[in-house]
């Protein structure tokens, strides 16, 4: 355990370096006049204006209605994903019949949807938790699906023979078989959450954070934009991060090297 902490402590030092010399270098290529600030800005001037709408409190609730958005569509998409693999999981003929249905549907570009989801749901909150919704649901979906269709055979048979029923299959072999695959969908839908969220909000939006970036952008104020993005950035270690903790809580009973 000592040993892991000590590795756990070097990556992050690590990781912590490479964020250091890459604004240096980006800050020095500023000055010496590599790099047009007017497209990139500055790590000084970035670090300035994020502390400026943090301590003036600027950005809170445009940030407050985005993870709002995010946490919503995330929670719907999950539990919308798990429950439909489930069901296909378990539904054969159904699965077949579906499977190339939700293969085209998970291709449309969610982009051009979006301006059907203002118009069902209007420019508030609504339109951009289904988009946020419908992001992560595929993930989700595919990657619990997978998980399902992955469980081993021989340890369900041997739970039915002992007598076991349809639901502590379903609790005692299947769904603790699909939590690693859930997890490894959350990983990437946690970001998707959050894009979904961002992409409803330049469609069509009176604030949050993909609306205070596409106001910036229209002004010229990179260093704004690249502030709601840093601040973004952060959000996402932040649920990567919780993410870890949660997988390494779940998945205790897992045999580790």
């Amino acid at each position: 355990m000592r040993n892991f902490s000590r590795g756990e402590a070097g990556v992050m030092l690590l990781r912590a370096l490479l964020v250091v010399l890459l604004a240096a270098g980006w800050e020095l290529g500023v000055r010496r006049k590599l790099i047009d600030p007017f497209f990139f800005s500055r790590p000084s001037l970035i670090l300035a204006d994020l502390n400026k709408i943090l301590v003036s409190g600027e950005i809170l609730p445009h940030l407050k209605i985005t993870l709002k958005e995010a946490f919503i569509g995330l929670a719907a998409g999950t539990v919308s994903g798990i429950v439909v693999a489930f069901v296909l999981g378990r539904l054969e003929l159904l699965a077949r019949v579906l499977d190339p249905i939700m293969v085209a549907l998970y291709g449309i570009p969610k982009l051009a949807l979006g301006p059907l989801f203002i118009l069902w749901f209007g420019v508030g909150i609504k339109s951009k938790i289904f988009m946020s919704a419908i992001m992560v649901f595929f993930l989700i979906f595919f990657n619990t699906y997978a998980g399902y269709r992955n469980v081993d055979r021989s340890l369900v048979n041997a739970v039915r023979l002992m007598g076991g029923s349809g639901g502590q299959i379903l609790r005692k072999v299947i769904l603790p078989s699909c939590v690693p695959w859930i997890l490894a969908g959350l990983r990437a839908a946690l970001g998707a959450s959050l894009l979904g969220a961002l992409v409803g909000e330049y469609i069509g939006a009176e604030a949050g954070l993909g609306w205070m970036i596409q106001s910036a952008g229209g002004m010229y104020d990179t260093t704004r934009v690249m502030s709601c993005i840093v601040l973004l950035t952060a959000i996402m270690a932040l649920g990567n991060v919780g993410l870890k903790i949660t997988e390494k809580r779940l998945l205790k009973w897992q045999p580790t090297e």
